[in-house]
């Protein structure tokens, strides 16, 4: 028991004093990747089957990432099917986990002075849709949750216990909307009984009925559900551990459900998924001075890396991109990118491949023999 305790405080300490320096000093470029495990087939909507990629290699993973030229991995804590990437905690683990793989991921990455975030999906959990039907929109594969206290509960719980028991550097927050937003205009509120409890408790006032809700007053309960849902996270990451990073990722910066937010002004980095340039030059105004900004090369968002990249290296922008595996739980080795001219790739093979030019300072023409 002694030896268990101490091995314990060892780690709170370890959690306290780690890898906060990419936070502090801005002038260290973000050069981060992400091969997501939320989608792929098997499950009940598009999100992967729970159990899918369970024998993922940390090692492989984290190698692979070193060799694109990353300084941050980007991994699972839970992913949106519901189930967790690391063992022993309170969200039930990927059936068939064959590795304790967050937790020997961030140990390895930390090796290679790399940091990891571990993913959570605020606003879609297929598991919590299926276990809590009366408190969701269903299970479809995009935001369903509404932000009752009961959720949050459990959200923060999960998030705790993810940073106390994996050693994170931080936590990558997506889908932080309402149900069924990511895209304005979104579809209006369905107004669940667990809704209707919540605007009581948001707007101070009984639920006056559907037909009295109007457009003006669903967007102030919208707000007030994000930026409760933001300060219940942000509590729960800084009271676990103050240098743990906060990086929320977002399609739609611009969205009047986030807009002029706490959330932008308080958040460490902030993540135009969409990756456009004119916007991730245009919401600087809205953030507050420690937040950092990252822009994405992903092929949903049809961004040209070649653009992108060099705008976001002269503005002082991080570097991030993801795709689903294609090699098994991985992607093919880092000089397959490397050996092929740019121009003859496409979509996530030429985001990669320019990637990892920037990330390891290479010309874009640059050709491995």
């Amino acid at each position: 028991m002694k030896k268990t305790r101490f091995l314990q405080i060892l780690l709170f300490f370890v959690l306290i004093y780690s890898c906060s320096d990419l936070s502090k000093n801005p002038e260290q470029p973000i050069k981060a990747y992400n091969i997501d495990f939320n989608w792929g087939p098997g499950g009940l909507n598009d999100f992967a089957k729970p159990g899918l990629w369970a024998d993922a290699s940390p090692a492989d993973h984290v190698n692979w990432y070193a060799d694109l030229g990353c300084n941050v991995i980007q991994s699972f804590a839970v992913s949106c099917n519901g189930y967790a990437w690391y063992k022993n905690g309170i969200v039930p683990e990927q059936p068939g986990l064959k590795y304790d793989f967050l937790t020997d991921q961030v140990k390895l990455a930390h090796e290679k002075n790399i940091k990891v975030f571990g993913y959570f999906c605020a606003g879609s959990n297929t598991r919590w849709g299926q276990e809590h039907p009366e408190l969701s929109y269903g299970i479809p594969s995009n935001p369903h949750i509404p932000y009752t206290t009961t959720y949050l509960d459990f959200l923060c719980a999960s998030i705790e216990d993810a940073i106390k028991k994996s050693g994170i550097d931080g936590v990558f927050i997506d889908w932080l909307w309402n149900p069924g937003a990511t895209m304005e205009p979104y579809p209006p509120l369905k107004w669940l009984a667990c809704e209707q409890q919540m605007y009581g408790e948001l707007m101070n006032q009984p639920f006056p009925g559907k037909d009295k809700i109007t457009a003006e007053i669903e967007l102030r309960f919208r707000r007030k559900a994000i930026d409760r849902c933001w300060k219940r996270i942000r509590s729960t990451v800084k009271n676990t551990n103050p240098n743990c990073i906060i990086w929320v990722t977002s399609c739609q910066l611009t969205s009047k459900d986030i807009a002029g937010s706490d959330m932008l002004k308080e958040v460490d980095w902030l993540l135009n998924e969409a990756g456009d340039i004119a916007t991730t030059s245009s919401v600087r105004n809205l953030l507050g001075p420690q937040t950092r900004l990252v822009t994405c090369l992903a092929n949903w968002n049809g961004q040209d890396p070649a653009k992108v990249i060099p705008a976001a290296i002269n503005e002082k922008v991080g570097l991030y991109g993801f795709t689903k595996p294609v090699s098994g739980s991985i992607m093919p080795p880092v000089d397959y990118y490397l050996s092929k001219p740019v121009d003859s790739l496409k979509g996530d093979e030429r985001n990669i491949a320019v990637l990892a030019r920037a990330f390891k300072k290479l010309p874009i023409d640059y050709v491995k023999k």
